[in-house]
């Protein structure tokens, strides 16, 4: 069956590093977009980042761009987010999904698969 874990949540610092992972399988990874979305208590389910079957597009909210970057390790079936000069209003359970089928999904009816998630807290 299909699986999605991440890993690498934690607490950081303002100003400080993460590095999300999000290990699959039971599917054939190399051949759906995957992406990244957050969510905050009490919030709804904001979509962060995504990323194309082969890694060649990705796609990012203004949110976060210029400071996290996705990546892919296909041969490892592993999905990545490099989150850099967090702030605390990146504080969240983030979560990997993977996309029905070839195109980057943000909104949440295009997800099929979930992980459980992992908690960022950026606090000083």
């Amino acid at each position: 069956q299909v699986q999605l874990v991440e890993s690498g949540g934690g607490l950081a610092q303002p100003g400080g590093s993460l590095r999300l992972s999000c290990a699959a399988s039971g599917f054939t990874f190399s051949s759906y977009s995957m992406s990244w979305a957050r969510q905050v208590p009490g919030k709804g389910l904001e979509w962060v980042s995504g990323i194309l079957p082969d890694g060649t597009v990705t796609s990012y909210a203004d949110s976060v761009k210029g400071r996290f970057t996705i990546s892919r390790d296909n041969a490892k079936n592993t999905l990545y987010l490099q989150m850099n000069s967090l702030k605390p209003e990146d504080t969240a359970l983030y979560y990997c999904a993977k996309s029905f089928g070839y195109s980057i999904a943000t909104l949440p009816k295009e997800y099929d698969y979930w992980g459980q998630g992992t908690q960022v807290t950026v606090s000083s």
